[in-house]
């Protein structure tokens, strides 16, 4: 196997709506400063691949047209995948280990301010009879935290104190959509959106973009000084049927974060993908993660959960702890799909 790193990560600030701007705009200053970073030109990447969703856009093979990018001229080598750009990205994690290029740069772009979301993604679920009903995501997280709360597993302050800490955290995060300091009584006296879930305890609908650098061996050490080295990648999904999992537990999460090799050592950052509070409870049990990890230093999804970058920039920035010395060790997990459907878990490390 080649070793390979994340050597480069941007973002786009996320906000409620961006009217301004389409796609390719949004993507354009967040490409060039990704390569600037490493001082690459386009011409000098190996592969492209992007993530992204033609629902979101409301027109199909949208992706197309977000080329213009990165640009297709000379003809260069490119994919996608209808999913959050962390699948992407173990895409391009496995095209750099056939060995004929060694840089890869993977996208991330979605629009969600434009539609309803909650309805939108209710047609991932079984067209038959889950779809039909038109249950919407809220609804659905709603029913897992519920059942998660009588099993006992957690309280209301538990979720609201997640949120308290995901909103504190943001304050040092200039992308994060939302954040501040409340007090976990205040979020508590807030009316439900859908019971046991308040309105904070859900990620908020945002537009964004992200890219992530990828160099193998030693054109890694040339571009960065200190490279996010991916020690573990590893993806799993649970039943398309909701009525035959545990919606209190995530094993997929377990199982992709132990072929992934998280448990191998001490984890130093973990940035979980988390677009409900409970969540960020189920998948800290699922990967094992103590008071000594620092989980979503950056606010996670719940200050900032653009569809289909958000599993990406849990990647970015838990490789940015690894790159600024923060962290030896972190964790990045990326989910799609109701209720922690699919989860991906890459481990990163220096060395």
């Amino acid at each position: 196997m080649r070793d390979v790193a994340v050597v480069a990560f941007a973002q786009a600030p996320t906000v409620r709506r961006e009217e301004r701007r389409n796609d390719v705009e949004m993507l354009m200053p967040v490409v060039r400063e990704a390569l600037g970073t490493v001082g690459l030109t386009k011409r000098d990447v190996g592969f492209f691949v992007s993530g992204s969703s033609d629902y979101l856009a409301g027109a199909p093979f949208s992706f197309v047209a977000a080329l213009d990018a990165i640009g297709a001229w000379p003809p260069i080598q490119e994919s996608h995948v209808e999913m959050d750009g962390a699948f992407a990205l173990y895409e391009a994690w496995v095209r750099l280990q056939h060995g004929d290029v060694d840089t890869a740069l993977v996208y991330a772009f979605g629009k969600s301010s434009p539609g309803e979301l909650r309805e939108m993604l209710t047609l991932q679920l079984d067209p038959y009879l889950l779809a039909p009903l038109w249950p919407d995501t809220v609804s659905l997280a709603a029913l897992q935290a519920r059942l998660f709360l009588e099993a006992g597993r957690a309280t209301e302050e538990d979720l609201a104190g997640v949120v308290a800490c995901s909103r504190r955290a943001a304050l040092a995060n200039p992308n994060a959509q939302l954040r501040g300091e409340p007090a976990v009584g205040a979020l508590l006296t807030e009316p439900y959106l859908v019971s046991p879930l308040r309105r904070h305890d859900c990620a908020p609908v945002g537009d964004g973009a992200a890219v992530v650098i990828l160099a193998a061996g030693d054109r890694a050490r040339q571009l960065c000084p200190r490279p996010a080295w991916i020690a573990g990648i590893d993806h799993r999904i649970e039943p398309h049927a909701l009525g035959v999992r545990d919606l209190t537990a995530s094993p997929s999460t377990a199982l992709a974060g132990e072929r992934a090799g998280v448990f191998g050592g001490p984890v130093d950052v973990a940035e979980l993908h988390a677009p409900f509070s409970h969540q960020e409870l189920i998948l800290r049990d699922a990967l094992r993660l103590g008071p000594a990890t620092a989980v979503n230093p950056s606010g996670g999804a719940l200050a900032a959960n653009p569809v289909m970058v958000a599993g990406l920039l849990r990647v970015g920035e838990a490789a940015r702890r690894v790159m600024d010395g923060t962290a030896k060790r972190a964790v990045a997990h990326a989910t799609s799909g109701p209720c922690l459907q699919q989860n991906l878990v890459c481990v990163l490390e220096s060395h």
